[in-house]
């Protein structure tokens, strides 16, 4: 983790990103840091897992990996999540979330 980035940490294996999730947004997009965690804006209301599922799509796509290598290990009912990446690096991680759209 750079000092810049609270929001990435590694940990055996792959990352752990702190997400804040805005859903129903006019689109999908990283916002940026947000405290010590990285805003994500995604279109699908918080309804039935559909946000969760539709932030992992994204996070899998912009981290070039497969959503089965992606986890939600905390906050899967809050807006305020952790997200565990396998096989990603922070610097990675970094290049591909740093909080540009």
């Amino acid at each position: 983790m750079s000092p810049g980035t609270p929001w990435l940490r590694e940990v055996p294996g792959g990352v752990r990103i702190t997400v804040r999730l805005a859903p129903r947004a006019a689109r999908d997009r990283v916002v940026g840091p947000h405290g010590a965690a990285l805003k994500i804006a995604v279109t699908t209301p918080p309804v039935e897992g559909k946000a969760n599922l539709h932030l992992i799509r994204f996070l899998a796509k912009r981290l070039g990996v497969a959503q089965g290598a992606l986890a939600i290990v905390a906050g899967e009912l809050s807006r305020d999540k952790v997200i565990e990446a396998a096989g990603v690096t922070a610097r990675d991680a970094e290049a591909a979330l740093g909080g540009a759209p």
